[in-house]
């Protein structure tokens, strides 16, 4: 066991790199040309790897622009089912969207940029819509998990889905975190009229 673990390690590292790299490429070239201008052969150059490899790593082209996909839905029902005792579901998600790196600063350009590669490429609007509800789906069945209600629950359903809106509602507003304390004071308040009470949140 010893023997093999490190090796495993450094086969997840490796695929880790060449799927940031890959994504990397693709951002840039997007970026600079235009995200119908640029194939999928010009993307696996970029990264100096086979077009083989670039599809074992990405299914679709689109699925270049949101490289960290899996790993944002993954965080999302992490907050629902890791947070600290005391603290309700709302509160999770506020604490959550608050410490995104879309509300830092410093990336505030380069989101901006790629707010508008997304706003301007109808094959990842409709990309980034079917990835938005399968986060919901999956933030909505966290939620009811935690609180023991039914997957189908609809005030979890209706909570996850205006949680993720706050984020959205976030982008044009000239005080984002203003725009998403907002939002969440407003569902804090609901939430405490309308939750499930078979659950076990306190």
């Amino acid at each position: 066991m010893s023997e093999t673990t490190p090796l495993v390690g450094r086969r997840e590292r490796k695929k880790a790199a060449t799927r940031k790299a890959l994504a990397d490429a693709a951002l840039e070239l997007f970026l600079e040309h235009g995200y119908d201008q640029v194939g999928i052969r010009d993307i696996a150059e970029a990264a100096d790897v086979s077009t083989t490899t670039l599809f074992k790593h990405f299914p679709s082209k689109e699925a270049l622009v949101f490289d960290l996909d899996a790993d944002r839905e993954a965080a999302l029902v992490g907050a629902v089912r890791e947070r600290p005792p005391g603290t309700s579901v709302p509160q999770a998600l506020r604490a959550h969207m608050l410490g995104a790196r879309s509300f830092r600063p410093e990336y505030a350009e380069q989101l901006a940029a790629f707010r508008r590669l997304v706003n301007s490429t109808p094959a990842l609007i409709e990309y980034h819509r079917r990835m938005w509800m399968r986060y919901e789906r999956a933030l909505a069945e966290a939620i009811a998990a935690e609180l023991g209600a039914p997957a189908d629950d609809p005030a979890c359903t209706a909570l996850a889905h205006f949680a993720l809106e706050a984020r959205t509602l976030a982008g044009p507003s000239s005080d984002p975190v203003a725009a998403v304390n907002t939002a969440f004071d407003l569902l804090e308040g609901g939430w405490d009229a309308v939750r499930p009470r078979t659950g076990r949140e306190n």
